[in-house]
């Protein structure tokens, strides 16, 4: 009889027995399986922390204690045990499930995080909220060993231990493996720490010492260092205890009999408590295990056999970028990549594979990766920082002000620009354009195809300054490539089609939307000219200005914010070169965080396809009287949802 079918939130939990937990670890990593097989998504992580999910709930009272994840992406379990699991199905589909926690989903969701290295921070300050609110009630934090390497967790770190509050953080660690022999002793020697009455002998011990005149304090110091020191022979924790933290493990996070009174303990004990777990990604599914790393955030598979359900009929962009990396990179020795924690999710690994000593990987922190590759930079190297776009926003003022206030020759290649599908609205790409043009010195470039992308890599490795190129996710066009890669004239577009009528300024993946649109709106006898812009910054406004001359409309088209984007800029150069008998409509991302659903889906939404831009220009001149179309109107058309309809349903 299934246990899980019977769970609606974790009231119904608590009404097992411990001896039941293992069956139901066992039907939640079925269904986690048996969804992401058909779907996606992350799933070494999720089967990974299971016990441990199972046990939070089993022992915390949530929605009133508060359970934080950071990143989020290993709360498959968590979302299963909240009242979701008739819902499970439409994980990471449009109008479905999120694949992160979502505080607009479930009132068990305390913080919406896709971006690892938060967690800390926003748990703390619920815990700072609860004192004064004059609240009681427990606040858990669950970080994985790769966030610990984020700065902005050890800043959460060092804040919460300096305060002394109530907070237990649970370090997730899935990246060691622990033996029989060192589970079992850990296992021990943490019941005994994290109990109460260690605890009050600890705390009556220290206050006797202290009592001593002239020499307490000095023996309560010495007696402090004696028991650190006892515990780093055998525990790994004394860096955590220095930041004010009880430090309790490593424990085994999938055994119930070491997990749960461990996990009770840390949870009545007084004070900053971090509780080291050991868990093993992808536990309960062999191709998992065997490939953490492809599994970590994987499409659709064969659940049998755990090959992808699809196989790929062309490269993807990712995978264009970095074989003309590596090209260029087997001429001049100058390049070195630097990855933030992303090397096989940015394609560097088949950049690692050929140069081991020229690629360094900096964990999970974008902002150090900037300011290093500035360093490198400084001594004649030709640093190229790969980076997602949603991932580059975190390192902001680093590329402000450490790269480009000293015009250093910094390539930032941009993965993922534009809409990312199902991981939804923390890891669309749609700023990147918007955040990087108003920097002065930085050259901003998005290829039509994967044969310009090939030019455009060139050209920033030969560019004295700092210089981008985005490219979105998913397969290239199938366009033949030149035999030879070569540097394009910085700030120089392209004319693709000559118009008299209407002009399509497009950048990027839309291009050749917009050239399609074009073929049709000529077949109805609309002369449409498509300028290829290829640089958001420095914009060519010269063609620009001299094709808006020649036509009466004017519609640009990014897959980017429309909001400060590539649209703006180039109103901005028609209004600059003294252009004002058009009338203009701007195409692109609206001022909203766009949802999460399959790519294709969304281009269509938001009229980023050849239909949705031919049908734009059609309401376009439709809606000009043509008594008014020779007015000197230069107006950008931007449209937004009706308000409270964030989703746009």
């Amino acid at each position: 009889m299934s246990l899980l079918k019977n769970i609606h939130g974790p009231d119904d939990l608590k009404r097992l027995s411990p001896e039941q937990f293992p069956a139901l670890c066992q039907e939640l990593r079925e269904q986690i399986i048996g969804v992401v097989s058909n779907v996606g998504g992350h799933l070494a992580s999720n089967l990974g922390v299971i016990e441990l999910t199972v046990a939070l709930h089993y022992l915390l009272n949530p929605p009133k204690d508060k359970i934080v994840w950071d990143t989020s992406n290993q709360a498959y379990a968590h979302k299963l045990l909240t009242g979701r699991r008739e819902q499970f199905h439409t994980l990471r589909q449009y109008g479905g499930l999120s694949g992160f926690t979502k505080r607009e989903e479930s009132v068990y969701d305390t913080f919406n995080a896709g971006h690892a290295g938060t967690g800390v921070s926003a748990a703390y300050g619920m815990v700072e909220a609860r004192e004064q609110l004059k609240q009681r009630h427990k606040v858990v934090c669950i970080v994985g060993d790769g966030a610990m390497t984020a700065g902005m967790t050890l800043e959460g770190l060092h804040h919460a231990g300096g305060l002394g509050k109530d907070f237990l953080v649970i370090l997730n660690d899935n990246q060691m493996s622990i033996s029989k022999n060192v589970g079992a002793i850990s296992s021990y020697l943490n019941r005994t720490f994290t109990g109460e009455f260690y605890a009050k002998m600890r705390e009556e011990t220290g206050q006797l010492l202290g009592k001593i005149p002239h020499i307490g304090s000095d023996v309560q110091k010495w007696a402090r260092r004696a028991e650190e020191l006892a515990k780093g022979a055998i525990l790994p924790g004394l860096l955590f205890e220095e930041l004010g933290f009880r430090y309790a493990g490593p424990i085994d996070g999938h055994n119930f009999e070491h997990l749960l009174p461990t996990l009770d303990n840390a949870l009545k004990m007084k004070g900053p408590v971090l509780l080291h777990v050991i868990t093993k990604k992808g536990l309960g599914y062999e191709p998992a295990v065997k490939n953490p790393v492809w599994f970590h955030a994987c499409p659709p598979f064969v659940r049998e056999t755990g090959a992808p359900a699809k196989k790929a009929a062309r490269p993807s962009y990712t995978q264009i970028a970095i074989e003309s990396l590596v090209k260029l990179a087997r001429v001049d020795k100058r390049i070195v990549a630097i990855t933030a924690a992303m090397c096989e999710g940015t394609g560097l690994n088949i950049f690692e594979k050929e140069f081991p000593d020229r690629i360094y990987d900096v964990g999970i922190a974008e902002q150090h990766a900037v300011t290093f590759a500035a360093g490198l930079a400084t001594q004649g190297l030709r640093p190229v920082v790969v980076m997602y776009a949603t991932f580059l926003q975190r390192a902001y003022d680093q590329v402000v002000h450490d790269v480009a206030t000293q015009n250093l020759p910094v390539t930032f290649c941009i993965d993922r620009g534009g809409l990312v599908a199902e991981d939804g609205t923390t890891h669309h790409g749609a700023f990147d354009f918007a955040y990087l043009r108003h920097m002065p010195n930085m050259v901003v470039m998005a290829p039509k195809d994967e044969n310009e992308l090939q030019h455009m890599l060139t050209t920033c490795i030969q560019y004295d300054g700092p210089a981008s190129v985005r490219y979105p996710r998913g397969l290239t066009l199938g366009v033949t490539m030149d035999q030879e890669a070569k540097a394009l004239p910085i700030g120089k577009a392209e004319l693709l089609r000559h118009g008299t009528d209407v002009a399509i300024v497009a950048i990027g993946v839309p291009v050749s939307h917009a050239v399609t649109a074009a073929k049709r709106l000529e077949q109805e006898g609309i002369s449409t000219a498509v300028v290829n812009a290829r640089f958001v910054k420095p914009l060519d406004q010269d063609l620009i200005v001299e094709v808006a001359k020649r036509v009466r409309y004017v519609v640009t088209v990014e897959e980017g914010c429309k909001m400060g984007g590539f649209g703006s800029a180039v109103l901005e150069a028609l209004s600059d070169g003294g252009v004002t008998h058009v009338t203009t409509k701007i195409l692109g991302l609206p001022d909203w965080y766009v949802e999460q659903g399959p790519q294709d889906f969304l281009r269509e939404r938001y009229g980023l396809t050849a239909e949705g831009i031919y049908q734009s220009v059609k309401e376009l001149i439709g809606k000009t009287p043509a008594s008014s179309r020779d007015v000197f109107t230069l107006a950008a058309s931007i449209d937004h949802l009706p308000h409270g309809d964030e989703q746009g349903s």
